[in-house]
């Protein structure tokens, strides 16, 4: 079975791939010759996923799947949220988005967060969800070299670790996107 993974992001593409059953064929956006860049209009996790999926399914006829992920900071009423990616400008650069953030909690005691993830999936003509959370903090500096986004600078509860420091299996079995996707795949073994 192919399956279309709404993506150009090389990392989250490859987190997934190791997640996904062998009998499903993951295909990127750039396999399909995808080269645009999907607009993320909604003003919800929801909706953005949404978005990306039918884009897919609309125009290039493929069965997909897209995800949405926010950041929600207690202290900053759950911002920066379904602005996470582009949180520091439209160029959205990882670097610019976490030296925000640090800057904005700079003397606050309470660094709680949540990283929230939601899968829209198009298979077979109907629309089905999937949501994964993971609670955790903020540091005060960014630590580690693996992940991408906000993963220097998150450390998820029950770890004292950031998620860019922590082996990729041990990201997957407890991240929101790990989570999000391991619902989505136990549905998909309900139907293959």
């Amino acid at each position: 079975m192919k399956l279309v993974f709404a993506t150009h992001n090389q990392n989250k593409l490859t987190e997934v791939q190791s997640l996904v059953p062998k009998n499903i064929e993951l295909l990127s956006l750039n396999d399909i010759g995808c080269h645009d860049e999907i607009p993320e209009t909604g003003k919800t996790l929801y909706e953005n996923a949404k978005i990306k999926a039918d884009f897919v399914t609309k125009n290039y006829g493929f069965d997909c799947f897209a995800d949405d992920t926010g950041l929600l900071v207690n202290a900053l009423n759950g911002a920066p949220g379904v602005y996470s990616a582009r949180y520091a400008g439209e160029q959205r650069n990882s670097g610019d988005n976490m030296y925000k953030l640090l800057t904005e909690l700079e003397g606050l005691n309470d660094r709680s967060a949540k990283f929230v993830t939601v899968i829209a999936l198009n298979l077979k003509g109907e629309q089905q969800y999937f949501k994964g959370v993971v609670e955790g903090q903020i540091t005060s500096k960014k630590s580690g070299a693996k992940g991408f986004g906000y993963d220097p600078i998150f450390q998820p509860e029950g770890y004292d670790k950031t998620f860019a420091e922590l082996p990729l299996s041990v990201k997957n079995a407890i991240s929101h996107r790990g989570k999000a996707m391991e619902k989505l795949i136990a549905y998909l073994k309900t139907i293959l």
